[in-house]
């Protein structure tokens, strides 16, 4: 996680721009390091963490998420109004734009639905199914973003951090077998021992 945020700090890209553009910049980056933790905690594979802790962090990291993206954003509205408007409305001549904003609604609302989770009062399995969509649909958005913008990441870590993303995004669907049948059983465990 730390390589690619190195990297991008050592560009020599960020000679000729504004401290609010690298500060968005920076945001971004760091978003996407963020989403190498975030299935490794829901899947309880960070070691020294039990499940409980590990999910109560990866809400915390989905709050620094949100956080991060909104910084992003915010810095590169007030660096480029016009181009954050284009971005928005899907009119950016710029294939990048299109898939960071799509993996920000994703973020946004895979947010919202953690936080009313208990107000929709969902059934365990369809909330779960719900949010490791959007959490796909985060991950292909936000690698397909930072893979076709030549910026101040470098090229082989960014490779090498979205490899990684994917790689564990997928890892902790397959294991947690979302949409299996033995799914609904452990979905009704879960929901039983609570």
């Amino acid at each position: 996680m730390a390589v690619p945020i190195a990297a991008a700090a050592a560009s020599p890209l960020l000679a000729w721009r504004d401290p609010v553009y690298i500060a968005a910049g920076f945001a971004g980056v760091v978003a996407m390091a963020l989403l190498l933790v975030q299935p490794l905690l829901a899947g309880g594979l960070l070691p020294g963490l039990g499940a409980q802790r590990g999910r109560r962090i990866h809400g915390w990291i989905g709050g620094l998420l949100v956080v991060a993206v909104i910084v992003h954003v915010a810095g590169l509205w007030i660096t480029s109004p016009p181009d954050v408007i284009d971005a928005l409305l899907f009119a950016s001549p710029t294939p990048f734009s299109a898939w960071g904003v799509i993996a920000m609604w994703a973020i946004f609302a895979a947010a919202l639905l953690a936080t009313q989770r208990r107000r929709l009062r969902l059934n365990p399995l369809v909330w779960r199914r719900a949010h490791t969509a959007l959490a796909a649909v985060i991950v292909a958005g936000t690698v397909a973003h930072a893979l076709l913008i030549e910026g101040t990441m470098e090229t082989m870590s960014k490779i090498a951090l979205s490899v990684l993303v994917i790689a564990a995004t997928v890892k902790v669907i397959v294991d947690l077998r979302i949409w299996t049948r033995r799914s609904r059983s452990r979905s009704r465990q879960q929901a039983s021992s609570r």
